[in-house]
C-alpha cells in the first residue's frame, strides 16, 4: 500500500488562540483559521435598587443587537428582586424599544429540590409558557428577595436581525428561594419576521435590587 506524504512546507499551522486546523485552498496542505464558536463581551450592565427594568437596545449605550452576530447570549447573574415571590422576566422589541410587545410562543418544564428533600419532582409549567402572547415571558417565578436568595442564568437569542424566520431562543435558570433549588428550562420564539433589535428584562414587581447582566455575541 502507497503512503501519501506532505511535504514539509505544506504546513502553516501556527498557533493561536480561536483557530483551528483545515486544508488549504489547494488541498495539498494545511493552514489555521478561525474555529468558529468565539463569545465576544458587548456589554455588561450592574443593577440596583433604582432598576425597575433593564433594556438592551442595538445603537444605544454600546449594545450591539443587529446581524453582526447570528447569536447572542444574555447572561444573569444573581438577580435580586426588592420585592417577595416576583417573576423575572423579559420581552423583545422591534421598534427600538418603543414597545416590547412581540408576540411568543414558548415551553417550559421545571425540576425542583428542597433542602429537607420534601420536594423532589419534575414537571411541565403551564403557568410559565405562552402561545402566541405579547406578554412578558417568565424566566423563574417566585423569587424571593431574602440575603440569600436570587436568580441566575442565560438566555440564547438566534439570529435576531433575520427579516425571513421568526426569532428563536431557549433559556436556563435557576431560582433559590425558601430552602429550594429550582431548575427551570425555556424555549420559544418571537413570531415575527421583523428584526428584533432590544429586549427588556424586569421582575413582575417592584425593582431590581442587585445582579448583573453581561450581553455577549457569537460568532
Amino acid at each position: 500500500m502507497a503512503l501519501s506524504k506532505l511535504q514539509f512546507n505544506s504546513f502553516n499551522v501556527t498557533p493561536s488562540a480561536g483557530k483551528g486546523i483545515r486544508f488549504n485552498s489547494g488541498a495539498n496542505g494545511f493552514e489555521t483559521a478561525s474555529a468558529g464558536g468565539n463569545v465576544a463581551l458587548i456589554k455588561t450592565t450592574t443593577l440596583g435598587s433604582a432598576a425597575a427594568s433593564i433594556s438592551f437596545v442595538d445603537g444605544a449605550s454600546s449594545v450591539v443587537l443587529d446581524s453582526t452576530y447570528k447569536e447572542y447570549i444574555f447572561y444573569f447573574n444573581n438577580i435580586h428582586p426588592a420585592s417577595n415571590n416576583v417573576d423575572w422576566t423579559f420581552n423583545v422589541s422591534i421598534d427600538t424599544g418603543s414597545n416590547y410587545n412581540v408576540a411568543k410562543t414558548t415551553t417550559a418544564f421545571q425540576a425542583a429540590h428542597a433542602e429537607d428533600d420534601g420536594v423532589a419532582n419534575l414537571g411541565y409549567k403551564t403557568t410559565m409558557d405562552l402561545a402566541n402572547g405579547t406578554g412578558y415571558q417568565i424566566i423563574g417565578n417566585e423569587v424571593n428577595n431574602g440575603n440569600d436568595s436570587c436568580i441566575a442564568g442565560f438566555l440564547h437569542l438566534f439570529d435576531p436581525s433575520s427579516t425571513t424566520f421568526a426569532k428563536h431562543f431557549t433559556l436556563n435558570a435557576n431560582v433559590c428561594f425558601t430552602g429550594r433549588s429550582v431548575n427551570v428550562f425555556h424555549a420559544g420564539y418571537a413570531n415575527t419576521t421583523s428584526a428584533v433589535d432590544a429586549i427588556d428584562f424586569k421582575f413582575s414587581s417592584g425593582n431590581v435590587d442587585a445582579g448583573t447582566i453581561s450581553l455577549y455575541g457569537v460568532t
